[in-house]
Parts: structure tokens; sequence; C-alpha cells
């Protein structure tokens, strides 16, 4: 090889060490419905990186994996001029042009505001709302840049098949130092190739334990149009640290998690480890009830493991809504019209539930437990999902009822009951990954950015458009100081970032409900910070009392794919007021509020809540 030749090759060798891109051969990406699957892409790497094509004078000097390296510096070169930065960076302005011509009609008094937009290090395909304030974004290392073609390492096996999560800290604002990377474990997934990597946890189910800690469970093996993993891991907020706990029996791609009245995680649904269209009828639980339930924040769940469940759910599809309501029962409401169930946590049997009135299997959407008072939630209400059927149908008492539409179908929604009771939908789309101009082109029809609101009488009305189309993948939750967090779809963000090179591959928006523009806050100045008992009274600051005409609990969120798996809404009892205090009662039972950490938000008369502080309540239900 000449001198010039290799001196070329050595400075490559400096250009590609600086690239960001991860380092995989971009594959063409398919519909999400053609090969089954959320992540489809055609091929696959079966070692954790595709082959590529080298150069062999290149491979002689530097070696094969170098040379590997090189190739794929240029493929990705070319990935780029297919989607190139000026394009992004258009786009990005024409959608802020578009939000602001449409919003300048709304009055944020009435409709509330999008305020502020600003890049995220992570793509925040799953959230959780903490009890310390933060918010915690999880998703994958991606493997493309190009938004048309599929981001995420579904089909790879190996190192590049890797999970990533970050805590964001409102409280030190928008930039970078208000971010944290918090690392999965490291782990060697049992693809054949004995190579360590930090797990691989996206597309997993979640839900919080009594002590405010997060458990999620399963994620991506690799290979088959998503594989489960039969990962289980917690992740402590107050140490801001993960552990590992014991494998789950079967592995679970897209699985279901929901916190019960006494404490135990039930995990259901999600596709096995043996790929795509493989379901497991499975149930599982943790901690098993052979291990005590964590209630303390020292109580940090470490090689635990789950026990089976007595009774199977058979969803023929991923992914199912569970809420625990105020009778203690689990409901379980399957995509599939007919597949809707309640599970008792006690004697472990299953119930048919009626059939959903619609009569046929809906998408990723929304569905929310209905406010209902001291009590806690005893309907829900499911209208996501189905780009045709913009109604809205609630399970209450055993039976459907057809309810107030929206203003027309979508898919891949994501709806929040706020302070006020009222419901707030954001995020959407015409299909998995259609956003109203054909699969897997990221340019949207406005109309799926637009802001749905339900009043307390159930009627709804638009509102204002956020700026990013946000459909497969989108999230939002209500932050301790009653904005919305708008995040996720990391096919759009990529499309719309403005500077694909750098770190920050995200984004959030942020909402101000109308609540927020009606006038002066009440204030809360203090709360117990002990565990307090259900049924008991307690005692809360504030500097005017006789200003609040309502104090509400709510739920912190944990969310991913339109499917919450945390949120309630519970009134409490004002019993007395005296000087600068209330007297508070807790809620009646486990039941009506599954232990854990809660939102306190104090209401006035006009529904205009203070910032929330965290209140605990326990223990759990015994059995």
């Amino acid at each position: 090889m000449s001198r010039s030749r290799l001196s070329r090759l050595l400075s490559a060798c400096a250009v590609i060490s600086a690239l960001t891109v991860p380092a995989v051969l971009a594959l063409p990406a398919a519909a999400h419905d053609a090969p089954p699957g959320p992540h489809s892409v055609t091929g696959g790497a079966a070692s954790g990186r595709a082959k590529v094509p080298v150069d062999k004078e290149e491979a002689a000097v530097l070696g094969q994996e170098h040379a590997e390296e090189h190739a794929r510096a240029r493929m990705r070169a070319e990935d780029t001029g297919d989607y190139p930065q000026p394009m992004r960076t258009a786009r990005l302005e024409s959608l802020t042009t578009s939000q602001a011509r449409h919003n300048a009609r709304f009055v944020a008094s009435d409709f509330g505001v999008f305020r502020q937009y600003f890049p995220s290090p992570d793509f925040g395909v799953h959230v959780a709302q903490l009890p310390t304030g933060k918010v915690l974004l999880f998703s994958f290392e991606r493997i493309e840049t190009n938004p048309t073609k599929e981001t995420a390492p579904t089909q790879i096996t190996g190192s590049q098949n890797a999970g990533r999560a970050y805590l964001w800290d409102p409280a030190k604002g928008t930039g970078t130092a208000a971010f944290t990377q918090v690392t999965p474990p490291s782990v060697v997934m049992p693809d054949g190739w004995n190579v360590s990597r930090p797990a691989p946890f996206f597309c997993a189910g979640h839900a919080f334990l009594p002590n405010g800690m997060l458990g999620v469970f399963g994620g991506n093996l690799g290979g088959n149009h998503g594989a489960g993993a039969k990962l289980s891991l917690v992740f402590d907020p107050w140490t801001e640290t993960w552990s590992l706990n014991e494998d789950m029996s079967v592995g679970r791609w897209y699985p279901s998690a929901v916190t019960g009245s006494d404490g135990r995680i039930l995990i259901m649904s999600g596709q096995s480890e043996l790929g795509w269209g493989t379901p497991t009828p499975v149930v599982e639980r943790f901690p098993a009830r052979s291990r005590p339930v964590p209630v303390n924040r020292g109580d940090l769940p470490r090689n635990v493991p789950v026990d089976v469940f007595g009774a199977e759910a058979p969803f023929r599809h991923d992914y199912p809504h569970l809420f625990s309501l105020r009778d203690g029962m689990i409901y379980g409401l399957g995509r599939d019209h007919d597949q809707q169930w309640t599970f008792d946590p006690v004697d472990e049997t299953r119930a048919s539930l009626p059939d959903r009135p619609d009569g046929f299997m809906r998408n990723y959407g929304s569905a929310v437990p209905l406010p209902a008072g001291f009590r806690g939630p005893d309907s829900v209400l499911v209208l996501g999902g189905d780009r045709n059927d913009p109604n809205t149908y609630q399970l209450v008492g055993g039976q459907w009822k057809t309810q107030q539409p929206r203003a027309f179908g979508r898919t891949q929604d994501d709806t929040l009951i706020l302070p006020d009771g009222t419901l707030f939908t954001v995020n959407g789309a015409y299909d998995i990954r259609d956003y109203g101009n054909g699969p897997y082109n990221p340019n949207a029809d406005l109309k799926y950015r637009q802001t749905e609101l339900r009043d307390a009488d159930g009627n709804w009305k638009l509102g204002p458009a956020q700026r990013l189309p946000r459909g497969y993948h989108s999230n939002a939750v209500v932050l301790p100081d009653g904005r919305i967090m708008v995040t996720g779809d990391e096919a759009q963000q990529i499309a719309n970032d403005p500077d694909i090179k750098d770190d920050m591959d995200g984004s959030i928006e942020i909402y101000e409900p109308a609540y927020l523009h009606s006038g002066e806050r009440p204030d809360l100045t203090a709360v117990p910070g002990r565990t307090l008992t259900y049924d008991s009274r307690f005692t809360v600051l504030s500097s005017a009392p006789q200003d609040v005409a309502r104090a509400v609990l709510l739920a912190p969120t944990t969310a991913t794919h339109s499917v919450n798996f945390s949120q309630r809404h519970l009134d409490l009892r004002i019993r007395s007021r005296a000087g600068g205090s209330l007297e508070l009662q807790a809620p009646p039972s486990a039941k009506a509020a599954p232990p854990g950490y809660y939102m306190l938000f104090l209401l006035d008369a006009e529904g205009v809540p203070s910032t929330a502080r965290f209140v605990s309540f326990g223990p759990p239900e015994s059995r």
C-alpha cells in the first residue's frame, strides 16, 4: 500500500472515532403490519452487527473489524445524505410556524398553551414521574438516523441491542445540565453471543412499588420481529440506581403491568422469547408471595423472584390496559373487543366481562380510570386506538356504555387525568407509523397534532396543537407543578432533530393547562413526611386554607405505547381548617388507592391547583 494511501486511512480513523451515530448497518424498514411486529425490519444482524463489504487494503492494514467501522461510517454518511440536516432543520421550522399560526386563535385561560420546546438526550419511549419530582425516560440506542427507516435494534442481537435511561430534573430547567444518565445494568442476554450490554428493556411493562421504586419487566431479546426478554429490574428513585432481579419464567415483549391493593405488581401478556406471534398467557407477580412487599425507601429488591399467578390471561394482542379499581379487582381490557376480564388478586381467578360494544380490535390507544370522588375509581373510559371511531366507551358496573365522542378517531394517543378531574388528550396518528401521509413518511397532517380536552360533564373540545406530530411511542405525564410534559416518537424526533450529530436525540414539549392561566394558585407549604395510614386524618400546611375548595390525589404516571399503568384521581375530605393548616382524611383503603406515592394538590373554587407535594399511603392490604 502507498504511503499516501496509508496516511489517508489513518486520518479517516480520527474522523470515524468522532462519529456519534452507532456503527451498524442501516436496514430497510417495512411497514408495521407487513411483517408482523412493532419494529419490523427486513434482514438482520446475527452477531449484533450486519456484515458489510470492506476494502481489502483497509482490512490488511487496519484489521477486519476496524475496516468494517470505516465501511459503516461511509454507509452512515450516505444515510445522512438520504435525510440531510437541512431537511430536518426546515421541517422543524415549518412545524414551529404552523403551530404558532394554528394556536393564535386559542386563549390560554380557556384552552391552555404550549410554552416550551427543548432537546432531550432520550426518545422517551418509556416515561415515569418519580416521587422525587424528577422524570425517568428510557428507550434504546438508535441504529439509524434516517427517520424513514427502522431506528430500534429489534432485529439485532449482540452488543448493539442495548437500553439507555436518563433523568430529567425540571428544577434544573431545560438545558443539558438538567439531564443525568442512569444507565441500566449490564447483562448478557441468551442470544448466543455472550456479550454484555446495558439491559435492552425497551418495550417493557412497568409499574410502581409502594416504596416509590419502579419495577420494569420484559424487553427485547432480539430477532424474529421482536422476541421477549425475561428481564426483571427495579429503578430506585432515592439513590437513582438500577437493580436486577431474578428472571421471569417467560420472555415478554410488550407486556402490561399494574400494582394491586396488596402492593404487588401483576405482569401480563407480551410476545415470548420465541418471537412475534407467540403471546404468553402466563401471569406473573412481583415480588413473589414468598417475599415481603417493599414499603420503605431502603427496601431495595435485588435478586428477588416473581411467581406465577393462578389464572392465565390469554390476550391475543399485546399491551392490554390494566387497572386496579375500588373493588380490589384487576381489570384487564384487551385490544380485542371480546377479551375483557377481571382478575381477583386474592383468589387468583379470572372472570369474563361483556364484550366491548365497538365490535372490533383497537390499535394502541388510551384508556383512563375516571375520577369518582373519595372512594377511588369504579369505571374506565376507553377512548383511543381506532382512526375510524371517535366514540368513547365507559365500563361501569360490569357493563359498557357509549359516551360522548371526540372530534375524530386517532390511534397512538395519550390521555391524562388532570388535577381538576378533567381529561387531556395529546399525541396521536392515523395508524402505527402513519401520520396522515403514509407509513414511514414523517410528513404529518396537522389534524393529529391537535389536543382535546374533556370537561367535568364529559364533553370534548379541540385545543391547541403541539409542535411535533407524535404518534407511535409518544408519551405524556402530569408534572407536580401541574404542567404537562410531552415527549416520545423517535421517528419524528429524528426527522426534526436540529443537530442529528449531537447526543440530544429527543425533544420535550411543555403544555400549560388553562388552570395555570386562571388566577393565583393556592399554596401548599408542607405535608407529612411519614407514610400515612388509610382512613386516618393528617394535617397539611397552607398560607390560605380558607381559599382551598378541594384536596385531590393524583397518582404519578408511568406510561408507554399509549397505555398508562398507574393513573388515578381521588378526592380527599377536608375535615377542618385552623390558622395555616388543613386537616384531611386519607383514602378509606388500599382498594381505593393502592399503596405508594401520590401527588397531593390543593384546588381553589375555580379549579386552580397548587404545586403538588408527594405523600405516601400504606401499608399494603393484608391477605
